[in-house]
């Protein structure tokens, strides 16, 4: 997979609705064009280099979850087949090619729905605090790394560029969009990540936790944005997991990684990543795509 990095899109044809982390989302009226660039966010802050194909690899890996999840819950992907864009993009084709999805519009329900199977990252800082992640009591003497007796369901905040999200209780993520739609997304979450955590077991990955994103459309909810990427989730190679310690990973906790070792305070403006960090990372999530896919 080769091509040019593709940082930040500029289609001054086509109206800009909004720029996120990674992606840059286009309005054509009955359907939204998403883009995922080769930006990286790390610790919610904007790296300043892309990361070569990372965003045609999102693409590919989104549709492949995208089209085998469809009888668990409706999605809002239309296409990915620029043939099947409205006309003014054709001539943005070198800028959308691979990396582009035509998408139904939703409107987005609020709560980051994050499910986890192992312990790690912020779950595992607040299990030493509080014995809990998002209220939820765990067994004690957890270790780093180590398989959930289930999967659970911990939602956080969604925030602004820049933000952290938060970590909330299921209380609170109640009280923001109510009962009924908690315990719908909940529940579609954890059949999600069970589903897509078998599947990518048997290739040699294990999907420690994933996030999701679901919104209004038509009066349903669907499932939208992307799905079980290495951006959305941390991948494990199967082989070489041990619990008890840091984990491997096929996602950018590479970059995490080399942030932590130069004590990058987590704030912008990003410190530049080294060639070897940023050739690394693209092959990571290049060999993630080829683990599930092929």
């Amino acid at each position: 997979m080769t091509g040019k990095v593709i940082y930040q899109t500029n289609i001054p044809d086509i109206k800009l609705f909004k720029r996120g982390k990674v992606r840059d989302v286009y309005d054509l009226g009955e359907h939204y064009l998403i883009v995922s660039t080769d930006r990286l966010s790390a610790f919610d802050v904007i790296m300043n280099q892309g990361i070569p194909n990372k965003g045609k690899i999102l693409t590919k890996i989104s549709e492949f979850w995208f089209k085998l999840t469809q009888n668990i819950i409706e999605n809002h992907l239309v296409s990915t087949n620029s043939v099947d864009f409205p006309e003014v993009c054709g001539k943005y084709h070198e800028q959308l090619e691979g990396r582009s999805m035509l998408v139904k519009k939703a409107e987005l329900i609020p709560i980051e729905c994050i499910v986890r199977g192992y312990i790690t990252g912020s779950g595992m800082k607040d299990y030493k605090k509080t014995g809990s992640i998002c209220g939820i009591k765990l067994p004690e003497g957890l270790v780093e790394s180590e398989k959930l007796p289930e999967p659970i369901f911990t939602p956080s905040t969604k925030a602004e560029i820049g933000d952290h999200d938060e970590n909330i209780s299921a209380e609170a993520a109640i009280a923001i969009i109510g009962k009924e739609t908690f315990d719908f997304i909940k529940n579609k979450s954890i059949e999600l990540y069970n589903f897509a955590y078998k599947y990518a077991y048997a290739k040699g990955i294990i999907i420690a936790d994933t996030k999701v994103e679901f919104g209004f459309s038509d009066g349903r909810i669907i499932l939208i944005d992307e799905l079980l990427t290495p951006d959305s989730s941390r991948f494990w190679p199967g082989d070489d997991y041990e619990k008890g310690k840091v984990q491997m990973s096929y996602d950018k906790q590479y970059v995490r990684d080399y942030l932590k070792s130069i004590n990058f305070n987590q704030k912008p403006p990003a410190p530049d990543l080294p060639e070897d960090v940023i050739n690394n990372t693209s092959s990571k999530y290049e060999e993630a795509l080829n683990k599930l896919i092929k």
